[in-house]
């Protein structure tokens, strides 16, 4: 499997490789239809300290890479930062359920994430969500283009 997954990584780009990742676990699942009833979808809105936002944000690169690539209840963590002002930061994430949330916020680059974030971050909200079409869940990503 980790032959395969390094051979993938080598023909696709990153982002590609990253879609391609989150459209394997959606699709392969067990039980496509106990993932949607129990899935955590969750928005986090963070505001950085300006003068932190560059390191910050190559922090959370490597963070949420690294959560989709190395666990396999992690669907998506999506970071974006609104166009107007850049500081003002908001991740979509979504797990396969609770209890791979839990696992992650025990992972060594989840625990370095927080910890080397502590002081750059001014405000945190954890706004947790419910999918209105949860059907749509087959089409995630599968529009993307390079």
């Amino acid at each position: 499997m980790e032959k395969l997954i390094l051979n993938l990584q080598n023909r696709f780009s990153k982002s590609k490789f990253l879609c391609l990742m989150i459209m394997t676990i959606i699709f392969t699942s067990n039980s496509i239809s106990a993932q949607k009833k129990d899935m955590m979808i969750r928005i986090s809105e963070i505001e950085i300290y300006p003068e932190h936002l560059s390191e910050y944000k190559a922090i959370l690169k490597e963070e949420s890479a690294a959560s989709v690539k190395l666990e396999p209840g992690v669907l998506a963590i999506f970071p974006m930062f609104q166009k107007k002002d850049s500081t003002q930061i908001r991740i979509l994430e979504m797990y396969q359920d609770t209890d791979s949330y839990k696992s992650h916020l025990k992972t060594p680059h989840f625990l370095k994430y927080k910890t080397s974030t502590l002081k750059m971050v001014k405000s945190l909200q954890l706004i947790d969500m419910d999918a209105i079409d949860p059907e749509s869940m087959k089409m995630l990503f599968s529009k993307i283009k390079e």
